[in-house]
């Protein structure tokens, strides 16, 4: 089991510019690896993290990003071929996901070098060259309670309201509970957000239907803006923020959700061990 943990970044102005660096450098070996791919088709694992290693010797600004980080990169590039693969030996109907490259990104993923948290842990230090230095985390998850050797990947990722930093944290969390014998279905629409086999239905709270009104207008303004302009940026940022928002409220609905629905059955004897299905209720009720 994988936990992720996500924490708001509090950056000065120089820290911002150094993680947009360190974003476009990640970038930049994922499409010269992919770019050596497409033209000597057929190598393998060991050709494509050689190359890696030879990029960072030519260029001196992926020299400075972390040597994990940029095998990170090379990594997604691997699932991305394997993916396409596997679609054609599956023959797969429509088109197979051949492996794109990328125009825009909005994340860097480091391995277990690269950072270190302080002990509080509290803020966290990026040690590479690129001067990100020393980060103060915002947030009310408790990441003291884990062990740092638990924390496999550290992300730092942008989105319209600012920079985030996420803690993969790998563990053991198996809870073996003792089923009743009575069960109940849940039936995950579109008109109802869900109905049970008690004929009890949830009403769909159509977030998305309710801020149309809102997108459409900030949508208007991004097409009026002129193009390169900071008028259009920021008018990006404003729809952006509004559709996160709204991505927001679907995730937090769906896990408020996830969370009352069992607890509500096992007060009623009905279910003990339908907790182990939250998750795949909340993976299925955040697409509505």
């Amino acid at each position: 089991m994988v936990l992720v943990m996500e924490f708001k970044a509090v950056l000065n102005k120089s820290q911002e510019i150094a993680i947009i660096e360190a974003i476009r450098t990640a970038r930049f070996v994922r499409n010269k690896v992919l770019r050596y791919w497409m033209d000597n088709r057929g190598v393998g694992k060991k050709e494509l993290y050689r190359y890696n290693t030879q990029i960072r010797e030519d260029f001196k600004f992926v020299k400075d990003l972390n040597s994990h980080a940029c095998q990170a990169s090379v990594e997604n590039v691997e699932r991305a071929i394997k993916r396409f693969y596997d679609n054609c030996k599956k023959k797969t109907p429509g088109k197979k996901g051949y492996p794109r490259f990328k125009k825009h990104s909005r994340s860097v993923e480091y391995k277990q070098s690269g950072w270190k948290l302080s002990p509080d842990k509290k803020f966290i230090k990026f040690t590479d060259k690129k001067g990100i230095g020393k980060v103060k985390l915002k947030g009310t998850w408790d990441l003291w309670r884990f062990d740092q050797k638990l924390i496999k990947r550290v992300r730092i990722i942008q989105r319209a309201d600012g920079y985030y930093v996420q803690f993969c944290i790998k563990l053991d969390n198996h809870e073996q509970l003792e089923a009743t014998g009575f069960t109940v279905g849940l039936d995950v629409g579109l008109k109802e957000f869900y109905t049970d086999s008690d004929g009890y239905s949830e009403p769909n709270p159509r977030f998305y239907r309710k801020s149309e009104r809102r997108l459409k207008f900030y949508q208007r303004r991004v097409s009026r803006k002129k193009k390169g302009s900071a008028n259009l940026r920021r008018a990006i940022n404003k729809l952006g923020r509004t559709h996160l928002k709204i991505s927001r409220q679907r995730s937090e609905h769906a896990k408020r959700l996830g969370t009352k629905l069992p607890q509500e059955e096992c007060s009623q004897s009905k279910l003990v061990g339908y907790a182990s299905a939250c998750d795949r209720f909340c993976c299925k009720a955040a697409l509505f």
